[in-house]
């Protein structure tokens, strides 16, 4: 029967293990993540559907708002 491994975290909690997902580079520090982000990556186009729909959305959301004011008396009438 074999004894279980400990893992390479057990050890070390906060250091980094080798195929984690994280990486350390001189000008990141210990944690593997840059700050605030991703400086390399080109923003993509614009979803102008996605906005519209959002914006639909808190129109339609403030309209609902007004109506359950108005039907409380908040508003008047």
């Amino acid at each position: 029967m074999t004894e279980p491994t400990a893992s390479p975290r057990s050890a070390t909690p906060d250091a980094p293990v080798a195929g984690d997902g994280h990486h350390t580079d001189a000008h990141d520090g210990a944690t593997g993540h840059d700050a605030p982000g991703h400086h390399d990556e080109p923003l993509g186009p614009i979803d102008w559907r996605a906005w519209g729909a959002g914006v639909l959305g808190v129109v339609l959301g403030l309209a609902v708002a007004v109506v359950f004011a108005r039907s409380t008396g908040l508003l008047g009438s």
